[in-house]
Order: structure tokens, then C-alpha cells, then sequence
């Protein structure tokens, strides 16, 4: 057999030993044995059927990049800039048209919207013009994905909605090894953290559950990963710290058995948060701290103003005022940056009781107003009663308590579920007082 020959038994069998690590979830090893084909296959002269299987390859690399190494990690990147461009050599083939979702995917984990939303929308355009349905799936859940993540609650929800609807199992359930991750599941804790926003905590967290449910089904690591971090967003926002605890303790298991890099820090820093709120603040601050260096050394820009928003309040409660101005700063200069909006009311609110404790009193109303204005634009009922309540708080102060009711008795009468949750229960108690 000639050299050629030899190169080309020697990519099949690296191409065949990767599909057979990722089958098992040995993700690292199938990392390196999908490089090393990609590597052989180089060798061999240019032609159509090699560029195809550098697109396959460079693919399942990509699907399992995105576990080890993270969303956003250079490697991760690369290779799907290399998928891309083959792709488009190829003329854009339908079987991989989940192309565009992965990059998209990228590209929002590394704050980079506008880029990510381009993509989500040629996703669509390209489905629809193909009548592809698994195209058209990952299209709506992907454009849901990074309206989230700006803060278009409403249009986020349609979106994640109508890929629930589009769902088939066995039409889609292979997406899970082209993508790496079951997208219905992630598209489920998409979902929640959108509702909880939007002012429905109990539909969030019935979401989430049912989507961590089929995720232990499916026994897929990568899946059961991202499902249970991007499910405990909404367990922090409604206070539920055993359920965001017990969560913790199977992401930390998972992320460490496999070496998923992305989600051993978010399990870090969900831990720091739980032991802030148990009373061990310092150590939690500390965790919080580590937490949040790692994930921002895997390449992630996304949820950074989330995380420096929690850290600011570990900080507040160490007493560590200054610093947590500094944090509020940071994590607003980056959704200003970036477009990163959806926590943005919640961050002036923060920065406004700081500067009310400072004694700043009309600093911290005109960022109470900012932060409600905020809400109200994204019609997000949760950050609208937060800032409701301390712009109430502030007018009972000052002895404008009508006025006071008149803003809060609204938002609150809004609400159909959630009465156990803080926020609703601080809401009944201050209203309880202006009456």
C-alpha cells in the first residue's frame, strides 16, 4: 500500500477512535484523537472529499471543545472558524447547518452579540429557505439564547417557545452529538431564566427541573452540565440556596470527572455564593473570587456583569464598601460594552443602595429610576418590583408614603404566583406598613 493509503487508513482510524471516546464521555481523549486525523488529513492532496472530512472532523472536535476547554475558549474557536469556512467552500451542505448555531454560540460566550445575532439570523433565513426543520429548531432556540442575554425578554420567550413546539425526538435527538450539548434541554433552562425575569418564578423553576430531569436521562455529561449551571441562575434569583446547593454538589462531580474546565468554575463560584448567604461570608467572598478568575480564564465575557453583580454583594456584606462599588462599575461598563443588558437593572439598583447607606439619597433615587425605567423596558416584572420596593422605601422615608403605595400596590398586584419567594414577601410586608 502506498504512503497516501497509509495516511488515509491512519485518519480513519483517529476519526474512529474519537467518535468511540465521545460516545463514552471521554472528551479529553476524544479532543486528541479528533486533532490528531485532522492532523493526518493535512497530508493528503486537497481535493472535495478531504475538505468534507476536515468539516466532519473539525466539527466533532469543536462539539467536544466546547465541554472541555469551554464556549469560548481559543480552541474552541478555532475550530469552528475552520468548520465555517469549509462549509462555505462546500457550498454550505443542509446536513451541517447547525454550523451557524455552534459559531453563534461562540460568539455570545464571548460577548460578542451583534456577531452571534447575525449568525442566529442567517441560521433562520437559511432553514426557512430549506425547509429544514433541524435548521429551523436551532435557529428560534439560538435567537432566544442571545435575546436573553440582552435583555429582549418578551421576544427571547417567543423564540425558546416556538423551538419547544418545533421539538421531535427522534428527528433531533442526534443534534446532541453534532452540537454538543441536547440543545432542548439548554433551550428549557434558556426558558427559565427568561420567565423568572419576566415575573412567573414558579413556571422558571417547573421549566428547569423537568429540563434537569431529562438531562439525568439522558446520561450526556456535557448536557447535564450546562442544563444544571444554567438552571441554578433562576434558583439564585428566587433565594432557593438547598435546591442551588444540592445542584451544585452534581455540577461540581460532573465538571470534575470530565475536566470540563467552563463548569468547574461556575461550580466554584455557585458554592461561594451559597456560603455567602449561609453566614460564612468571607470564605464565600473568597470563592467567589476564585470562581469568577476561572471562568474569565476560559475565555467567557458573558454573565461576567451577572457574576460581578454577586460578587459586589458577597463584598457589601464583608463590609468591603469600596470594593463593591468598584465591582458595580466593572459589571456595568461591560453590558454597556458588550449589550449585555439583561441584569443591568438589578446592577443599578445595587449601585443605588450603596450610595443610599452612603448617604447619597438622591444619587441612589435617580438610579432606583434608572433601574425601573430599565425594567419596564424589558418588561421584566422581577427587576420592575425590586425597584419598585426601594424606590417605596426611599418615599417612606421621606414621609411620601401615598406615593409610595401608589407605585408599589401596582406592580405587586401584577403577580399571580411566587408569594413565597423574597421578593414578594419583602413587597407584602412594605405594603403592609404603608397601609
Amino acid at each position: 500500500m502506498g504512503r497516501a493509503g497509509l495516511v488515509e487508513k491512519s485518519v480513519a482510524a483517529w476519526g474512529k477512535a474519537g467518535q468511540r471516546s465521545a460516545a463514552r464521555s471521554a472528551l479529553v481523549e476524544a479532543a486528541a484523537q479528533f486533532q490528531k486525523a485532522l492532523e493526518h488529513l493535512a497530508l493528503l492532496p486537497d481535493t472535495p472529499g478531504r475538505k468534507r472530512q476536515d468539516l466532519e472532523f473539525c466539527c466533532a472536535l469543536g462539539a467536544v471543545l466546547r465541554a472541555v476547554k469551554g464556549h469560548a475558549a481559543p480552541e474552541t474557536g478555532q475550530a469552528y472558524a475552520r468548520a465555517i469556512d469549509l462549509w462555505e467552500q462546500l457550498g454550505s451542505p443542509s446536513e451541517f447547518l447547525y454550523i451557524p448555531y455552534v459559531q453563534s454560540y461562540y460568539y455570545m460566550a464571548r460577548g460578542e452579540f451583534d456577531v452571534a445575532r447575525r449568525l442566529d439570523e442567517v441560521l433562520l433565513r437559511s432553514s426557512d429557505e430549506r425547509d429544514d426543520a433541524a435548521g429551523r429548531f436551532l435557529g428560534q432556540f439560538s435567537s432566544g439564547r442571545t435575546l436573553t442575554l440582552i435583555g429582549r425578554f418578551s421576544a427571547s420567550r417567543l423564540h425558546l417557545e416556538a423551538a419547544l413546539g418545533l421539538y421531535d425526538l427522534d428527528f433531533h435527538g442526534p443534534l446532541v452529538h453534532q452540537t454538543g450539548f441536547d440543545p432542548q434541554v439548554t433551550n428549557r433552562t434558556y426558558l427559565g431564566i427568561v420567565l423568572v425575569c419576566l415575573g412567573y418564578p414558579e413556571q422558571a423553576l417547573a421549566r428547569v427541573n423537568a429540563a434537569i430531569a431529562e438531562a439525568r436521562r439522558l446520561a450526556h455529561p456535557p448536557s447535564l452540565a450546562v442544563c444544571v449551571a444554567s438552571g441554578g441562575i433562576p434558583l439564585t434569583l428566587v433565594g432557593d440556596n438547598a435546591a442551588l446547593s444540592e445542584w451544585t454538589d452534581e455540577l461540581a462531580a460532573v465538571a470534575a470527572e470530565q475536566g470540563f474546565s467552563y463548569w468547574q468554575a461556575v461550580a466554584i463560584y455557585n458554592r461561594g455564593w451559597i456560603k455567602v448567604n449561609t453566614g460564612d461570608v468571607f470564605e464565600g467572598v473568597s470563592l467567589l473570587r476564585s470562581g469568577l478568575a476561572a471562568f474569565r480564564a476560559t475565555g467567557a465575557e458573558a454573565w461576567t456583569p451577572y457574576l460581578l453583580g454577586l460578587l459586589a454583594k458577597g463584598c457589601e456584606m464583608a463590609g468591603q464598601n469600596e470594593e463593591t462599588m468598584a465591582l458595580l462599575d466593572e459589571a456595568l461598563r461591560i453590558a454597556k460594552r458588550t449589550g449585555e443588558r439583561w441584569f443591568e437593572a438589578e446592577l443599578h439598583r445595587h449601585k443605588g443602595q450603596l450610595l443610599l447607606q452612603q448617604g447619597h439619597a438622591e444619587a441612589a433615587e435617580d438610579l432606583y429610576h434608572k433601574a425601573l425605567g430599565i425594567a419596564l423596558e424589558q418588561e421584566a416584572k422581577l427587576w420592575e418590583l425590586r425597584a419598585a420596593v426601594s424606590l417605596a422605601q426611599i418615599w417612606s422615608e421621606q414621609g411620601r408614603r401615598m406615593q409610595a403605595r401608589d407605585l408599589l400596590a401596582p406592580v405587586y398586584g401584577w403577580f399571580t404566583e411566587g408569594f413565597d419567594t423574597p421578593d414578594l414577601k419583602q413587597a407584602t410586608a412594605l405594603l403592609d406598613e404603608l397601609a
